[in-house]
Parts: C-alpha cells; structure tokens; sequence
C-alpha cells in the first residue's frame, strides 16, 4: 500500500489503479499519459516483464473510453543491457500500440542514450505515427535534434531536462537552461506543423508557447507531473488540451524521494503530511 504522504505524486501499485486514477481525470478535462515505474535492468527478464505489463495497460486503455497515453523508459526496455534488447522490446509494445490506436510516448534519459533513443524513434513513427518522444533542452545538440525530428510526424515533448549532465554536453546553470528551452520552443513553433507538447510546471515557459502559438498558429498541448501544480492543470485545461503524467507500479519509493528533493514546495508538502498538518 502506497502512503498517504506519496499517493499525491503516485497513483498506485497496479494498472487498475492507474486507469481509476485516468478516468477520473478524464472526467475534468484532463489527458493521461500512464508510466509504469522501473528502469536501469542490466538482465533482460525485468526489461521482458516491463514490456509484457506494458503491452497489458495497453489492451486495457483501448478498452477504455477515455484520452490515455503510454509512457515507456528506454532503459525499462533494456537499452542499458543492449541496444538490440530495447528495439526488439519497444517493437513488440509499438505493435500492441498499434493496434489498439493508443499513442505511445518514449522517455529520454541521459545523454548516453540520445542517439538510441531518437533512432528508434524515427524508425517507428514512419510506420505508426501515433508516437512521441521526449528531448530535452539542457542538452547542447537539442536544436539540431529538433531541426531533424521537424520532418517526422508523431509528437515531441520538450523538458528542461533533470540528469546531472557533464558541461562539455549541456547547459548547467538554471538561466541559461531557460534560455535554451525558450529557443527550443522557437524552433518547434516555427517548424513544426504541430505535435507539440510542453513539458513543464514554469509558468513563464507556458505563457511563452502560448505567445508562439499566437504568432504561428501552431497547435500545442502541456503536459505536467501528478501531484505538482494541479489547480494549474485545471485551470490550463479549460483552454488547452493538457496532459498529467501519472506514474504507478511497485517502484514507487524512489520515485516519490526524487520528487521530494527536486522542489522545495514538494518537500514542503511531505514535512507538513509527516507533522499531521
């Protein structure tokens, strides 16, 4: 049983969970992108066992009557044991997609793992373009990424970006990783023809989408995380189409820590759960 204290950020253990936590969601407006937490295998029966759970949420959203998403790691599909291991897992789990006509969203991790991961997706979205991948804007390369990924259909979410990246590869300090993401999203606008989702809790980055896309007509959505600014999702949602990405699944602990420890109103919220208030 997940504690009160984390199921602000967590959904639940299970999919039945997960698609509780959707369908109320869908009820206010609300898009869904579903995560099964887990990632980092070094053997491949977890990243089989992942792809399997996956392929299950899939089946179940599609019969579903409601806007839900999937959200897969690289890493969960076993990109960390071998590079094969993880495109013959996400093609199993793009084929269900598919055929369920649920849209399947690719996580990116850390710099390592860029080229694998926009490579593959390439791949699948020329066949399947109910796909997205994720890039992030702390990332040096990102706009040359963007340039190229402008020619595909499916959709790309923009995040700041939250590894601990080397210097010579990303940008560190906090001003100029928002310079980037506002020159990310300049690029998108004015290229792209849509598929455009911004991911972030910045209000400053969302009032300068919506200040692109008054310039260029280009549609876009915003996605944010369960459990943070959720009055703002609400209130975002009676204008744009938003989507919360809602983890669920076993692995919940750390997740709920990294949570904790990335913003100081999150960990402001666990102490004041902690102390009865």
């Amino acid at each position: 049983m997940i504690p009160p204290i984390a199921d602000r950020f967590v959904a639940g253990e299970t999919e039945r969970d997960v698609i509780t936590h959707a369908r109320v969601l869908d009820t206010e407006g609300i898009n869904s992108i579903c995560n099964l937490l887990g990632e980092h295998y070094d053997s491949p029966e977890p990243a089989a066992a992942d792809r399997e759970s996956y392929c299950a949420l899939i089946e179940a959203i599609g019969e579903e009557d409601i806007d839900a998403t999937v959200s897969i790691k690289p890493s969960q599909l076993g990109l960390g044991i071998a590079e094969g291991c993880f495109r013959s897992n996400l093609e199993l789990v793009v084929e269900r997609a598919a055929e369920q006509g649920v849209f399947l969203w690719i996580d990116m991790e850390d710099h390592e793992t860029t080229d694998a991961t926009l490579d593959a997706y390439t791949h699948h979205v020329e066949e399947y373009d109910g796909i997205g991948v994720c890039v992030q804007a702390n990332l040096k390369r990102t706009p040359d990424d963007l340039h190229r990924l402008a020619d595909y259909p499916g959709k790309v979410r923009l995040v700041k970006g939250a590894y601990d990246e080397p210097g010579d590869v990303a940008y560190r300090e906090k001003s100029r990783v928002n310079e980037a993401y506002r020159e990310c999203l300049e690029i998108m606008f004015a290229e792209f023809d849509g598929g455009i989702a911004v991911g972030s809790h910045d209000p400053a980055m969302i009032d300068y989408a919506e200040g692109l896309h008054d310039e260029h007509g280009t549609a876009f959505e915003i996605q944010m995380l369960m459990g943070v600014r959720e009055d703002a999702q609400h209130d975002l949602a009676a204008e744009h189409e938003v989507y919360q990405y809602i983890p669920y699944g076993d692995s919940w602990l750390s997740y709920f820590y990294r949570r904790m420890m990335e913003r100081r109103e999150n960990l402001l919220f666990g102490l004041r759960a902690l102390l009865g208030r």
